[in-house]
Formats: structure tokens, sequence, C-alpha cells
């Protein structure tokens, strides 16, 4: 569903935000498009359980954890960081996936980098049977698949389409599916370069870019000046955006138009990719400490 934007920007410089947030009530977004032909497969394997990773606000566990639950898995999540065992029922997320019938092992931080490695995934499979393996953040070629299908023939006006990167597989299937006069911007919640050669992997187009100055510090960092303009958005045009992803992208977009990065008479679509669960977790950590909280209600 794309949505027009009630903003006039200079330049004649048109944005339009399209609402892959609405798909579906709990699974949204882009977590939808990854796990789409992942479940399906899954199934084809005739596999009982889903096992997966991820942190202790994980979009991507809640996803799993529910998706599971309505296809008939049960499911399986590695949480990095075993200080969490014991903090289940104040974690929104954890909460949410443990209802959803997901079973948890907590692992260390230095466990957790060894998530990728055989003898690690051995020793799981020794102890939870024959599960199908769905990687951190649901990035692998069957969520790419499912990534091409964001965009649509309704799309093909669109000179820049931008989109927020966390590992990479979102991008990637909007790249693959771009046509050769639009140019992929993409903004990564993570601190580093390490993410262009994680999407080479998956695509061939040369037609993107990454933006990497919206990290806002790191994965799951925030500031007071990104909390205001997620709340002014919110108020100006009803459009709830999450503080990792689509939140940072937004704002980078338009300090971009602002700085006038775009041609004019620029067409740019955004993706919002979803992530509205992980509000009610931040706002946790930002009563924690003592600042103002994203004033949503999703």
């Amino acid at each position: 569903m794309n949505q027009k934007l009630q903003i006039i920007f200079p330049n004649s410089i048109s944005v339009t935000i399209k609402r892959e947030d609405l798909i579906h009530a709990v699974v949204s977004g882009n977590k939808f498009r990854k796990l789409k032909y992942n479940l399906l497969q899954a199934k084809t394997e005739n596999k009982k359980t889903l096992l997966t990773f991820g942190g202790a606000f994980s979009n991507h566990i809640a996803a799993v954890a529910f998706a599971a639950k309505e296809n008939g898995f049960q499911s399986v999540g590695i949480i990095r960081g075993d200080e969490l065992r014991d903090k289940i029922a104040q974690n929104p997320t954890l909460k949410f996936a443990q209802e959803c019938g997901m079973q948890f092992e907590f692992v260390s931080r230095e466990a957790y980098r060894l998530k990728n490695e055989t003898a690690f995934l051995e020793d799981l499979k020794s102890k939870f049977g024959d599960f199908f393996l769905i990687p951190e953040g649901g990035t692998n070629a069957l969520a790419i698949q499912g990534c091409q299908e964001i965009l649509t023939d309704e799309d093909l006006e669109f000179d820049y389409i931008c989109c927020a990167v966390g590992t990479g597989g979102t991008i990637s299937g909007i790249i693959n599916s771009a046509l050769p006069h639009q140019k992929v911007l993409g903004f990564p919640a993570l601190k580093g370069d390490f993410l262009q050669d994680e999407i080479r992997i998956f695509v061939q187009n040369k037609n993107w870019e990454l933006i990497t100055e919206y990290h806002f510090g790191g994965y799951g960092k925030i500031n007071e000046d990104l909390i205001r303009f997620i709340n002014q958005f919110y108020n100006d045009n009803q459009i709830p955006l999450d503080p990792i992803y689509t939140g940072k992208m937004v704002f980078g977009v338009i300090d971009l138009i602002q700085k006038n990065y775009f041609p004019a008479q620029s067409n740019i679509l955004l993706i919002h990719t979803g992530g509205l669960q992980g509000i009610q977790g931040m706002n946790v950590k930002l009563k924690n400490k003592q600042l103002p909280i994203i004033a949503i209600d999703v």
C-alpha cells in the first residue's frame, strides 16, 4: 500500500511511503516477506521446528515465534545475552515470543558469535532435533526471493527507492527487482561497511548505494533528536516509525532533501519495513534512562 506524504519539499521533490508494515498485524513488513518462502520450504522438507537467532528486542524473533505458531511449527530462539534468562517477563519481545510457544536458549555474546559455525549448529541439533534453520534477521536466498516482491508495477514511476538496512536481505531483494532507471538507497542501522560485501552475495545490479551517516551510534542506539523526529512525524502524518530501522531511514531521507542531495523533481519511494513491535521495548529502556519516550500507540 503506497501512501502519499503531505509534506511540501523544495524543488518539487515528491515523497511516497510504501506501508509494508500494514501487510500483516504481527508479522509485518520485511519479516513477512522474508519468512514467506522459508515457511513454504520448511513445510516441503516436513520440518516440525523452526530455529533462529536474535537479540533482546528482535523483530525477527517475535515474527518467527508468531509465524511458527500460526503455521503449526514449534520454534526455538537462540538469544544473544545469557543475562536475559531471568528477564523475560520484563522484556515485551521475549514475553510475546514465549507466549507464542517459542523455546529459548540463552547464550553469551561470545558463544553467539559462533552461530554460523558447524560445531555450534551440530550442538543445537543434538539438543533440539532436526530443525529448519532460519538465519539471524531472516536473510537467505529464500528471503531475498520474498523481498523481490516488495516492488510492484505501481512503483515504476519512482526515481529513488529508499529502505533501512539490517542484515542486507530486504535491500538485496529490492535491488534485484528495481528497474535500470531507479537508484536504490540503503540506510544501515549498524556501523561499518561490511554490509557492502553481504549485499553483493545476492545482487548483480549496480544501481544501489549505502548511506552510512544515519545509524545514530549503531544498532539499537537512538538519541533525543531521533525521538523528537519520530514523534513529530507521527503527529504530522499519522504514520508510526520504529526507532531501529525505518525511523532512521526517514530521518536520513528528509535530511538529504534539505541538503539538496536529490535532483529537482525527484520522485522518491520510502519502504516502511515494519518493526513497530520494538517501540514498546525501546520505551522501557528510555524510561530507565529518564529520556523522552516514543509517543506512538501501536
